[in-house]
């Protein structure tokens, strides 16, 4: 199945997500799902730096904030299905993970995968989320104007 067939939105949706999984997290909801497929390295994991750019407000002037440390690789499945992986800090193993499932997502596998690994890592997202968002409302203070009797 080509990249155009599955679609951008859904592949950039899948990534991402692989990118921000914790590490731990997905070696343990990858590693069950049995023997690694063989595949040809493109590009080894190799750990680098990219500047992060930001903009005042989401919508000013880009600028500089400063420089992060990712670990990105390519490699090629058997079967022809290339797969891709930008990850955060220096983790080569999450870097092969995330892009052995970008590959193997665009293959026969792919509900398997959703199923197994995809799904399993959205819901952890999402709890972490609502989390903060319990956290950060658990500190709302709400203000109020009292309507005085003069008039």
């Amino acid at each position: 199945m080509s990249v155009t067939e599955i679609g951008t939105e859904a592949r950039r949706g899948w990534m991402g997500l692989l990118a921000r999984a914790p590490a731990a997290r997905l070696a343990g909801v990858f590693d069950p799902l049995g023997a690694t497929p063989g595949f040809e390295w493109l590009r080894t994991p190799e750990t680098g730096g990219v500047m992060v750019r930001g903009r005042t407000g989401g919508t000013g002037a880009p600028f500089n904030m400063g420089e992060m440390t990712v670990t990105r690789c390519a490699l090629r499945l058997e079967t022809g299905e290339v797969g891709h992986a930008y990850v955060q800090g220096r983790d080569k193993a999450h870097a092969e993970r995330a892009a052995l499932v970008d590959a193997l997502m665009q293959g026969p596998r792919a509900p398997e995968l959703r199923e197994a690994v995809l799904a399993p890592l959205a819901e952890a997202e999402a709890a972490a989320r609502r989390g903060r968002a319990a956290r950060a409302a658990a500190t709302k203070v709400d203000f109020f104007t009292m309507v005085r009797g003069e008039g």
